[in-house]
Order: structure tokens, then sequence, then C-alpha cells
């Protein structure tokens, strides 16, 4: 009989943790290149509308100045080199292209309300809209939507396209402490301590609008109970655990499209 080999004692197993960097710059560099490889695939999925939609990214050594994706700019074809750099008030600092003033508007006022937010993602994704026109937070009727449950809010109002900036602090005090907001009528925004773990929330928070509409129209969901529901966002909900489940789309757009980092 063949003898069953011993276990891998649990300090060779190889388990990817997020990065710790030694100066501004190099942290700028991973930003900058996670940035865009957020992008692209947000481009992939099909959450890019027209000139809508920002990631940002704030920067190490100027925690007031934020990496964001240029005006116009097609989301696939992103590059770390092509990022600007702006401040809180839009002002493009580096770079040589235009920034979305009024979408960036609520960005900053996010991360100004938020010094915890790395990144802030926003786009006007397919379902997202959906379940903002309905005016609606996700239920909790699957183990994902638990991680959001009792974790993000709604901004229940709507304006039009120019956003000022009273209104965008508004937002940022309906986000409060959460990690993502349904701006009604309008679309989904996420916040993260990482911009993996910002781009995880709003890919994440995209897939359950989906699963919800879907359930409602076939029939009725059934609700998982409030006890159960804060248990499994304690075990799914957290930052870092959104930064591990992004890795493999991480690893699969930096493989496949390595010219992002450049």
């Amino acid at each position: 009989m063949s003898v069953i080999p011993d276990p891998v004692p649990l300090d060779r197993l190889h388990f990817a943790m997020p990065p710790v960097h030694a100066t501004a710059e190099e942290e700028r560099v991973h930003r900058k290149q996670r940035l865009a490889g957020a992008l692209r695939l947000f481009g992939r999925f099909g959450y890019e509308e027209g000139v809508s939609g920002h990631i940002t990214a704030r920067d190490p050594e100027y925690p007031d100045c934020f990496w964001v994706n240029p005006f116009g700019a097609p989301f696939e074809e992103a590059a770390a080199g092509d990022l600007i750099l702006v401040n809180g008030e839009g002002q493009v600092l580096r770079g040589g292209r235009h920034v979305n003033q009024a979408a960036f508007t609520v960005h900053a006022a996010v991360h100004r309300a938020r010094p915890d937010a790395v990144a802030v993602a926003h786009t006007h994704s397919l379902h997202g809209r959906a379940l903002a026109a309905l005016g609606e937070l996700l239920d909790p009727i699957t183990q994902e939507a638990c991680a959001f449950y009792q974790d993000h809010a709604l901004y229940d109002a709507y304006t039009g396209v120019t956003v000022d900036t009273e209104e965008a602090r508004r937002i940022a005090v309906a986000l409060g402490a959460f990690k993502a907001i349904v701006l009604r009528n309008h679309g989904l925004l996420t916040v993260g301590t990482s911009v993996d773990a910002a781009a995880w929330w709003f890919i994440a928070l995209e897939r359950c609008a989906q699963v919800q509409l879907t359930a409602r129209a076939a029939g009725k969901p059934v609700l998982i109970d409030h006890r159960e529901a804060v248990a499994t966002r304690e075990q799914l909900g957290s930052d870092l655990v959104a930064w591990i489940n992004y890795q493999p789309l991480w690893r699969r757009i930096s493989r496949a499209e390595p010219e992002l980092l450049s």
C-alpha cells in the first residue's frame, strides 16, 4: 500500500498579501499600475459608457492629490504612464489631458471625507444603473451580497449631470463610513483602502445588482436572516478579503496586457 505524503507545513505554503513598499515612489508606481489594470478590466466588463466613469487613486506622497484616467480616453487602452495627477480642485498637476471636472468633484469630496480611502470607483454600469433606477439597496439574498449588508448606502436624490461641490459633499456624507453607495437614477460608487479593494467592491456590487434584478424577475427571493448576514459580512466584507478576491483578475489582465504597466 502506498504511503500518503505528509502534509506540507503551513509556513511553506505561499499566500499573497498586499505588498508593503519602502518608498512613496514605489507605492506610486504600484497604485498607478493597479489603477490602469482596473480601468482595463472595467472596460472589458462593459462598465464604460461614453466618457462617463472614473477610478481615482490617492497619491502616497501628496495625499490631497489623485491619479485618474484622462477625460475621453478608452478604459481598455489605459496605461500607468497615461494617467494624470490632479489636486482636490481638479487642476491637472501632471499629464497633458483634461479631467472630467463634474465627475471628479464627487471623487474629490469622497476622498476628502474619507482619508482612509486610497481609491474611489464610479462608472455607469448596466445593472448598477438598473438598481439605482429603483432607488434600492442590495438585499441579503446571496453570500456575496452579504458583504455589503448594512455596509452600503443610498443617495436618494438626482439633480442632473452637473455636480457642484455642495451636492458632492452630500454624497460623501451619505456614504459615511460605508464601502459603497447607490446613487439614485445614476449608478454605483465604491471605495477601498487599495485600488484592488475599491475595484473588487465595484465589480462585486455590480454583479450582486444583476443577481438581485434577475432573481426578482424570476420570483420572490428568499432573504438571509439578519444574524447570518452580519456573520457573513464579518467574514467576507473586509478590504483584505476584497484585495484577495481581486488578485486573479489582476494576474489575468497584467499577464495578458503587460503594456498597461508602462
